[in-house]
């Protein structure tokens, strides 16, 4: 090889040298950063992809059956507890409605006359004890003036015989007044047995009205509806959903070796495919699934066959999401997330030993619509009450 060659070939190898010794020293310096993050950070954090949104997905049915005559909203929607989403035909529950409220006004009625019965019997024996007491004293004066001579026995016989009359008489009244008193003894009007039958079939006819307006339970935005004008609906059957956004969480698959040291309580890091990692939500874990996701699935796996493979299986993990970067940055039910738990403290219970003191939604709207039958109710009682027997015993 001429020194030509040798000159050439010389810086060749010279910047070969260099590369290797840059790379040489990146790398190194990348595992010392991947180590020192290992060491303060990594090791204290668990991760999966395999995580997703969920939430309460509260399905409306009718709770009587009818015709639709009016869908109030559509998919997406926003509706608040209490709206009215379907409407549907009224012809017969105003019917039953006007039936019911009759016969209790006509059971109030009838009650008001047993009271009436009642003052006047009490009257009519206060009269019959004096009749008697007059009798009495007539009979015993008639039987003194026969012993000295200066009346006739058959005017003698007949003061006893008004004396007995009258004697009969007030029996008469008392067994009477006891029957009276046994239809509204112990009870005023309003809770009489009669009054209080007919007022339960208002009621129950009064929330049949009401429920042909079928209402929100929750506030939240509708998905999957599926009812039209002209439907005809039975009770149980389901219309539509309506999703609380508002109150959702993440169900994060973890494989079961990860899962040592995972409690309740501890934080974490989730963020979602829809907004990008640039969106953090800081979580916490609230519970693990008592079972693996395979176990709770359709068809559960039978391991007992000869040919076996080994699975690593994964359990859920339940993360709640803070209520305020929620209205933030709103969250799809089923919507992708990464979730990264902070291990750190591992001395928490990874099982829950006391029931949470909140729990799922609830929904106050259908005792408001008792609350108006209730009124409806104390409104016919009080216009056909009068001033007579409202509370009587």
């Amino acid at each position: 090889m001429s020194n030509s060659d040798k000159d050439a070939v010389t810086p060749k190898s010279r910047g070969r040298a260099r590369a290797l010794r840059l790379a040489l020293v990146v790398f190194m310096i990348a595992g010392l950063a991947w180590g020192g993050y290992y060491l303060l950070v990594g090791r204290y954090a668990v991760s999966t992809d395999d995580a997703y949104v969920h939430g309460d997905r509260i399905t409306v049915s009718p709770q009587v059956a009818g015709t639709v005559v009016a869908v109030d909203v559509r998919d997406t929607d926003f509706v608040k507890r209490g709206q009215v989403l379907v409407q549907l035909d009224t012809a017969n529950a105003d019917i039953a409605l006007a039936q019911a409220e009759a016969r209790l006004a006509s059971a109030v009625r009838q009650v008001r006359e047993a009271f009436a019965k009642v003052h006047a019997l009490e009257a009519a024996m206060a009269m019959d004890r004096s009749q008697l007491k007059l009798a009495t004293d007539n009979a015993r004066r008639q039987q003194r003036l026969l012993h000295k001579g200066m009346t006739s026995a058959e005017q003698a016989q007949q003061m006893q015989t008004e004396m007995r009359v009258a004697e009969h008489k007030l029996a008469y009244d008392q067994a009477q007044l006891a029957g009276a008193q046994a239809a509204v003894s112990g009870s005023s009007l309003a809770d009489n047995p009669i009054v209080r039958q007919a007022a339960a079939t208002v009621r129950a006819d009064y929330l049949n009205r009401a429920r042909t307006r079928i209402v929100s339970p929750v506030t939240g935005y509708v998905a999957d509806s599926g009812v039209e004008v002209g439907q005809q609906v039975k009770p149980g059957g389901a219309l539509l959903d309506v999703i609380p956004l508002a109150d959702v969480w993440v169900d994060a698959n973890f494989k079961e070796s990860s899962l040592r040291d995972v409690r309740i309580g501890q934080p974490v890091r989730v963020t979602s495919d829809f907004y990008g990692s640039g969106v953090v939500y800081h979580g916490h874990v609230v519970g693990l699934m008592p079972g693996t996701g395979s176990v709770f699935s359709l068809l559960p796996p039978q391991n007992a066959t000869g040919n076996w493979i080994k699975v690593v299986q994964r359990v859920p993990v339940r993360i709640s999401l803070p209520a305020d970067e929620l209205r933030q940055h709103p969250l799809r039910l089923g919507l992708s997330m990464r979730a990264s738990i902070d291990i750190r403290n591992p001395h928490g219970k990874s099982l829950a030993t006391v029931p949470r003191a909140q729990q799922g939604p609830n929904t106050n709207v259908y005792a408001d619509q008792l609350k108006g039958a209730r009124a409806l109710v104390a409104r016919i009682i009080r216009a056909n009450s009068g001033d007579a027997a409202s509370s009587h015993g």
